[in-house]
């Protein structure tokens, strides 16, 4: 039995990975230090077998006894209201986390995916974003801490790749929803989500001609899966080419949920970006991959699962105004 370490296994992304490495025949092992995850996203594997769990944090050496086949590295808080909170772990375990697990990767000889994202792009003067695009960030703005870990992450990775003949891939994640997010961590669809089950109005911030592209959570993973499987050693954009204002998904999540609530507008924080689609020709030619679950399926299996939320849980509101176009 092939074994995977996962980090970040209790988040959005890590525990549907955790699930589909199950699925597959795989023996997960799953690492969380809990500050941004929630262990009731993959609780349901505890009684396997073919499961375990490590309370850790990758900032902190990281030893596993045995064989390792495979590290999936996707320890790191992801949207806007994390990262501002938490900056300096933010910028630690994109760094220091990253160089643990290249360790831990070249010591076993095992192959490490990275998760990076589309971030790395900044607010993006090429448009659709396309893997050789360098980005156009601010690395003393306050996305830096999250944009600028990411890029170290990509460098540092390809340092190892070049350098210590290490077996590694980069998957640039674009926009990605589906159940397990948490309605208060400010991105997007769970935020309009939340505003629209509480009764509030729903708040765009700028004037909501800012773009982003929605990618569904199994067709993420599936394109995760097969990056790690390939031969393919530079970075790969993962995510959804279906462009759309925000705006216009204001207006379509009102009208999925029946509700009749209004539009508010608050201003555009800094650095937000004006323009987010992935060019996935690379996922397409590499790796036969391309999205197959269109937002309107996609969006109505998720606010299904937002209604299936606890009262307690669906009052839970952002602890931070911030963006909600991540």
């Amino acid at each position: 039995m092939k074994k995977v370490l996962i980090t970040g296994a209790a988040g959005f992304l890590g525990s549907h990975l955790c699930d589909r490495f199950i699925k597959e025949g795989f023996y997960v092992i799953a690492m969380d230090n809990l500050i941004t995850g929630n262990i009731k996203n993959i609780e349901h594997l505890f009684p396997l077998k073919e499961f375990e769990f490590h309370h850790h944090d990758v900032t902190k050496f990281v030893h596993l006894p045995g064989k390792l086949d495979y590290i999936l590295h996707f320890a790191s808080p992801a949207s806007p209201i994390d990262y501002l909170k938490i900056p300096i772990e933010t910028l630690k375990v994109g760094s220091l986390g990253t160089l643990n697990l290249l360790g831990l990767a070249k010591e076993k000889k095992s192959r490490i995916l990275v998760a990076s994202t589309s971030e790395v792009y900044g607010d993006p003067l090429v448009h659709p974003q396309n893997e050789e695009y360098y980005g156009n960030v601010s690395p003393i703005g306050p996305r830096g801490v999250y944009d600028e870990a990411k890029r170290f992450m990509e460098s540092i990775t390809m340092a190892y790749h070049r350098f210590h003949g290490v077996d590694t891939r980069i998957v640039r994640i674009f926009n990605t929803y589906g159940s397990r997010m948490r309605l208060n961590d400010g991105r997007v669809v769970p935020a309009f989500m939340g505003q629209a089950l509480r009764g509030e109005d729903l708040t765009v911030f700028g004037d909501g001609s800012q773009t982003r592209s929605f990618c569904y959570i199994d067709d993420q993973v599936e394109g995760i899966y097969r990056l790690l499987m390939s031969d393919y050693t530079n970075p790969v954009n993962i995510g959804n080419p279906h462009e759309t204002t925000i705006l216009e998904f204001a207006q379509e999540i009102i009208m999925l949920t029946g509700t009749e609530q209004k539009i508010v507008f608050k201003p555009l924080p800094k650095d937000d970006p004006l323009q987010r689609q992935p060019d996935i020709a690379k996922a397409k030619e590499i790796l036969g991959w391309e999205p197959k679950v269109g937002r309107a399926e996609g969006l109505k299996i998720v606010f299904d699962y937002f209604k299936s939320l606890s009262p307690e849980e669906l009052q839970k509101k952002k602890h931070r105004d911030f963006s909600g176009t991540v």
